[in-house]
């Protein structure tokens, strides 16, 4: 399927907030919310059409986490026979947990890797495992430092953050891009992700696709930057950033509003700095590509984008799950939820998590994959 710009644009710039699903699953009887569950609408029991039963298991990017309370919470609500065990593990721990066939699908916000692919038709049996886009969304920088309510930095500057070759607040680099900004005489305390991460990934993508020069490391899930401190998921990156004075560390959007981060801004080329909300998120995912083939929808990027308004530290999180050869006692409660997640009801229930909408014509072709999953 080629994906035609005028229809993605059009698709995207339909209820800018609301989101196809990310397709994990959270703990049905875990702690109820983390940072903003809570916010999504209630389902009605028409809405969800039931089927199986017992306990699904599933586990990988914490991207989704928040996304999931809402969408676990409304099925669950709806279909009682049904337990939903969501583990935010990161994404590279959730693959290797689907490809060792401990869980029905891993969530990652990253396509997987042809390697990857191979493994799974040792657990797909007479299938392989695809990717699923499910939800879209800024990954913002969120910054602690006191006094500076506004801050904007480019490529370049975060790639020598990140590296640790600028290592103070008040450096020249940081000062020409906020010339109105009392930058204090801080040191810069930046913080990456410690486990496997799709958001490690992207961001790195970032980092090599828009400043080259200044970030020698291939894009990867585990960090390979000098320097720096780490910490656990994108709740424990965001925890150092909000206690941290000096602090600086990479999260998805619905972390930063819901500790109440602030976000920077990005000189992308184009004539204003972007800030990272859903709607210029959006406008980045509308540039994407799908180079997956057949019901395989990964989607490519482009993160060196400089058209106006696109913010383009942007992650899709994909459900990993496998074409044929699913176990046939969680089969069933698989593709209801997740037709659930991919459908309208699902959508609607995200819109005030800060997630951002996938084309129209890339929803209706994840929810015509799942019906065909056998």
């Amino acid at each position: 399927m080629k994906l035609q710009r005028k229809n993605r644009v059009r698709a995207l710039a339909v209820g800018a907030l609301a989101v196809t699903g990310a397709l994990a699953l959270t703990a049905c009887g875990s702690d109820d919310t983390t940072g903003g569950g809570g916010g999504g609408s209630s389902a009605k029991a028409s809405d969800i059409k039931c089927e199986g039963k017992g306990k699904l298991l599933a586990s990988g990017s914490s991207a989704q986490k928040n996304a999931m309370d809402a969408w676990v919470q409304n099925y669950s609500g709806a279909c009682k026979d049904t337990e939903i065990n969501y583990q935010p593990t990161g994404s590279g721990a959730g693959i290797t947990t689907f490809l060792q066939g401990q869980t029905a699908f891993a969530g990652s916000d990253s396509a997987l890797k042809p390697d990857e692919v191979s493994k799974s038709k040792q657990v797909c049996k007479g299938g392989q495992a695809i990717d699923l886009p499910m939800v879209g969304g800024p990954i913002a920088v969120g910054y602690n430092v006191p006094g500076v309510d506004s801050l904007v930095l480019d490529a370049p500057t975060l790639a020598k953050i990140f590296d640790s070759k600028i290592t103070n607040w008040d450096d020249e680099a940081i000062k020409k891009l906020n010339p109105d900004a009392k930058l204090p005489d801080l040191k810069i305390q930046a913080f990456h992700r410690s486990d496997d991460s799709g958001t490690t990934d992207n961001f790195t993508k970032y980092l090599k696709g828009a400043a080259p020069a200044d970030w020698k490391y291939e894009p990867a899930k585990k960090w390979e930057g000098s320097g720096g401190q780490a910490a656990s998921g994108s709740a424990g990156v965001s925890s150092q950033v909000k206690q941290t004075n000096g602090a600086i560390s990479y999260f998805e959007l619905s972390y930063a509003t819901s500790n109440k981060i602030p976000t920077v801004k990005l000189n992308t080329g184009a004539k204003e700095p972007v800030e990272a909300t859903v709607e210029n998120a959006s406008k980045a995912i509308a540039e994407a590509q799908q180079v997956g083939k057949g019901n395989d929808l990964a989607l490519k990027l482009n993160y060196a984008t400089k058209a106006e308004g696109a913010y383009p530290i942007t992650l899709v999180t994909y459900e990993i799950v496998c074409d044929k050869g699913n176990k046939a006692e969680t089969l069933p409660a698989t593709k209801s939820f997740l037709t659930y997640v991919a459908g309208k009801d699902g959508q609607n229930a995200l819109k005030e998590l800060g997630y951002a909408p996938l084309p129209a014509e890339i929803a209706a072709k994840v929810r015509s994959t799942v019906a065909s999953l056998s």
